[in-house]
């Protein structure tokens, strides 16, 4: 890329305003364009430099707007059926994305976490292993930090932990992670993606680019990731890790121990009743964790340490608050039904749960089956609270109540909830409609139970 290259940046939220900056530290002129005519410009320019390069351009992009522009960085929220894009892309336009844009100037070396859930904890959990073992780490991407606001200050004595959503993999080019992870593959983001065969393709290409001297940590409990590690054609180093059964080599659960099985012979590392983080899914997060910082050269004593040391990332199963004998959990981030049936199993007590929100095309199903006995009420919220409440009722769950909003369904959670039950947020669905995005959404749930 060269100086003075006028690239469009599409998408005016955190990661274009960030892909811009770094253009524009690069030396390249932005052409800042979203699709929200009721965005006003003046503030968006306030996100840069006085005379900076940077021109802005809302609601409908024309064609002639395209002139001399040579590439296009596309928010990973712009899907790529757009029709905008398809006009892009007939100017032979290339397009990448925030990540690949920040990957093209940054150095070190990168380990990139993706799979339908974990991600967020797995990354979390990475970075801390390695902060406290080299001095130079960034922890980016969907977990809050957008990499291209750090790329130009990593060196070759960098390491960056990034997690990456299928929405950002689709536009990899040469997008290259020394260790790579995939947790596990279950339906999310259909609308998007339209079929589960192209949604596993889309995650399993965080490997495309790696090689024979790189490694990918696999889940082997899962049936698509673990024939995916068994191919021969797949270059990197594959290391499985399993929380249902012994492996003759990788990391699995036997009994309350993590073990690592390695040359014909199996030790134990830790005992996960030593950890602060609850339920079967994040022991397999946390060997996952140990899989990707030992392949970056952390040594054991000190992964070990860390892990047990660390606490839920905010939003994923997060305890808030006691009160008359009931715990609140925050666990905002389970924005799809694999995720909620996690924190649902996680629970130590008779469970009062509020779901629903943004309708992405899942089936609840298996999220209702999952309740068992452990489930006594439903509170439903926002968009999909009729369809949720149609496939409980098919499944035998009457138990079902209709908040019209956050603080009326804390409130009778509240008044049903007795002493020894676990009020759970845990929507099964994203936040959009009533939320700007799940943290939001979490946020304003503690703010809820704490003004009980």
């Amino acid at each position: 890329m060269s100086r003075n290259q006028k690239v469009l940046v599409a998408g005016a939220g955190k990661s274009g305003i960030s892909s811009a900056r770094l253009l524009l530290n690069m030396g390249g002129e932005v052409v800042l364009y979203d699709g929200n005519a009721t965005l006003y410009g003046p503030a968006l320019l306030e996100n840069f430099g006085q005379g900076a390069a940077v021109e802005v351009i809302l609601g409908e992009l024309r064609p002639e707007a395209l002139a001399d522009v040579s590439l296009c960085v596309i928010s990973p929220g712009i899907s790529l059926e757009t029709p905008f894009v398809e006009m892009i892309c007939a100017a032979g336009i290339p397009i990448w994305g925030e990540l690949q844009l920040a990957c093209y100037v940054a150095k070190g070396r990168l380990a990139a976490i993706t799979g339908t859930n974990g991600k967020t904890t797995t990354t979390a959990l990475v970075g801390e292993i390695l902060k406290a073992y080299y001095r130079d780490v960034y922890v980016v991407g969907n977990i809050g930090t957008p990499y291209t606001d750090v790329a130009l200050q990593t060196t070759d004595e960098s390491f960056t932990v990034a997690e990456v959503s299928s929405f950002q993999l689709e536009t990899m080019v040469d997008f290259h992670p020394q260790a790579s992870a995939i947790l596990n593959i279950t339906p999310d983001h259909l609308n998007r993606h339209h079929t589960m065969e192209r949604y596993i393709e889309v995650k399993e290409s965080i490997t495309a680019n790696q090689t024979e001297e790189d490694v990918c940590v696999l889940n082997y409990d899962d049936e698509v990731l673990r024939a995916f590690g068994e191919n021969a054609q797949l270059l990197p180093k594959t290391v499985f890790f399993s929380s249902r059964q012994k492996l003759a080599e990788g990391y699995y659960m036997q009994g309350c121990e993590i073990m690592r099985a390695a040359d014909g012979g199996a030790r134990p590392l830790m005992d996960v009743r030593d950890m602060n983080l609850l339920g079967r899914h994040n022991f397999e997060n946390v060997m996952a964790a140990i899989a990707v910082a030992e392949a970056l050269g952390v040594p054991m004593a000190t992964i070990i340490r860390v892990v047990k040391e660390f606490k839920a990332v905010e939003h994923r199963i997060e305890f808030v608050l006691e009160r008359l004998g009931v715990r609140y959990y925050n666990d905002s981030k389970g924005t799809n039904p694999d995720a909620a049936i996690q924190a649902v199993k996680a629970m130590p007590g008779p469970i009062i749960l509020i779901g629903g929100g943004y309708d992405k095309g899942s089936d609840y199903d298996e999220w209702i089956e999952s309740f068992g006995g452990n489930v006594k009420y439903l509170v439903l919220i926002g968009q999909t609270r009729d369809k949720i409440a149609a496939c409980a009722r098919a499944h035998g769950f009457t138990n079902i109540m209709y908040a019209e909003d956050m603080a009326e369904a804390v409130k009778v959670c509240a008044y049903y909830a007795e002493s020894g039950d676990c009020v759970l947020l845990s929507p099964a669905c994203a936040s959009w409609g009533m939320f700007k995005d799940y943290e939001e959404r979490g946020r304003i749930f503690k703010e809820c139970v704490r003004n009980l």
